[in-house]
């Protein structure tokens, strides 16, 4: 007996928008709403049969830290509806669209949802632990001399905010710093990298003329009363010239800028999945199936941060029962036009094979006309928990468009993770 595959039955990402712009106000939950609402309206489904939904995130508000619990309420959807919120960074939603197909899979759930979210607006600034127990000890004063023997104790320095960073709290580097070092090692230049974020602008701007992007992109509305229907960081008059006049952002001898690197961004996605058994009974058209899923990681005191994916590959492919030469398009996250580049010299270098992952030869070549043809992440975006189901949306999408049938999506992470998905066009 043939076993039941897990599909991919719909799903909608909103406009992804520079971040502190047009969805300042909108907290998480309510971009999250926005999604579930959506796709479920699309897929013509009762939501009482949605059984689970994991949501990813990976700066949760400091207060509904569940994040998929309230998106769910904000959507109007069951409250019946258990959920639960995963952070892998900024493969989160990858990493929620495999737990729920992980489920399906195993027969405990028939239907479940799966997305993901980022608010960098939102995100609020940290007192230091200091100021912290400061007003903790405060708060808990009861009598008034207490209270002002305590406030004897006040600095200045307790009002002094951290400004939020991306650091990685072992090696103390940013990501932009780390992919700065990764572009050294590898040996990627800065035309290089300014080439490739000025071909994905114009990639992702001639989908959104073509119509492209509508297929699963829903409008939003503001409480200021915009609707807000397309990505805000498209550039279709960018060129080499004008990136050529940006300086290097982490190091001063460095190679990245703020041209060649996704913005901070805030956004949302979600996806519907069940068994393909249950889409039939349904009678519901699926845009595709999971075929395969790898996670890997590297200690990033020895590794490149974001070489994780490369890890991945060889595995996701075994998984999937498919080889490098099957895959019909490439959607790799495009943190960094650096990260895309040296991930693709390691693919193809027989020497990273062999000492690092143990092959007798290359993963393979890396055709670039299949490679984010509608455009990646330093175009689009990276709201960082949203952009796994991003990948999976465009590239089941666009594999339809083309009548193609495999694609393989490739997500580097904080951490030194990496997530790489196998789907199928159906």
């Amino acid at each position: 007996m043939a076993q039941d595959r897990v599909v991919i039955v719909n799903g909608v990402r909103t406009p992804f928008v520079r971040a502190r712009t047009v969805f300042q106000k909108l907290p998480p939950s309510t971009l999250g709403g926005v999604v579930l609402r959506e796709t479920i309206a699309r897929s013509d489904l009762d939501p009482s049969l949605v059984e689970e939904l994991y949501f990813g995130i990976v700066s949760p508000p400091a207060e509904g830290t569940n994040v998929a619990r309230e998106a769910l309420f904000d959507s109007g959807l069951p409250s019946s509806i258990p959920c639960t919120t995963v952070n892998r960074y900024c493969a989160s939603s990858a990493e929620a669209t495999a737990s729920i197909a992980a489920k399906i899979a195993s027969g405990q759930i028939e239907i479940g949802m799966a997305g993901g979210v980022e608010s960098i607006s939102s995100v609020r600034a940290i007192f230091s632990q200091d100021a912290t127990d400061f007003f903790q000890d405060l708060a808990k004063s009861k009598s008034t001399s207490q209270k002002l023997s305590k406030l004897s104790e006040f600095k200045p320095g307790h009002l002094m905010p951290h400004a939020p960073g991306i650091k990685e709290p072992t090696t103390g580097l940013t990501m932009g710093q780390s992919a700065d070092l990764m572009a050294r090692e590898f040996k990627v230049s800065r035309e290089e990298q300014d080439k490739f974020a000025v071909d994905s602008h114009l990639k992702a701007h001639n989908a959104w003329e073509r119509g492209f992007y509508k297929t699963h992109v829903v409008s939003v509305a503001t409480p200021e009363g915009k609707v807000i229907d397309r990505d805000t960081d498209v550039r279709a008059d960018t060129s080499l010239e004008k990136l050529a006049t940006l300086r290097p952002i982490f190091y001063k001898d460095g190679t990245i800028t703020a041209g060649n690197a996704s913005p901070l961004t805030d956004g949302a996605s979600a996806s519907l999945l069940m068994s393909e058994s249950k889409a039939n009974q349904l009678k519901l058209k699926p845009l595709g199936v999971l075929r395969g899923f790898a996670a890997a990681a590297v200690d990033i005191k020895k590794e490149p941060l974001l070489i994780g994916p490369v890890y991945a590959i060889p595995k996701a492919l075994k998984n999937a029962g498919v080889r490098w030469e099957d895959i019909d398009l490439i959607e790799m996250h495009e943190a960094f036009a650096a990260q895309v580049l040296a991930s693709i010299r390691a693919i193809e270098s027989k020497e990273f094979a062999k000492e690092k992952l143990g092959l007798d030869r290359a993963i393979g070549h890396v055709d670039f006309s299949k490679l984010n043809v509608n455009g990646g992440s330093i175009p689009l975006g990276h709201p960082f928990g949203a952009t796994g189901t991003r990948l999976v949306l465009q590239t089941l999408h666009e594999l339809k468009q083309r009548g193609k049938k495999l694609g393989l999506i490739s997500l580097c992470a904080a951490g030194g993770l990496g997530v790489v998905m196998i789907v199928e066009a159906v």
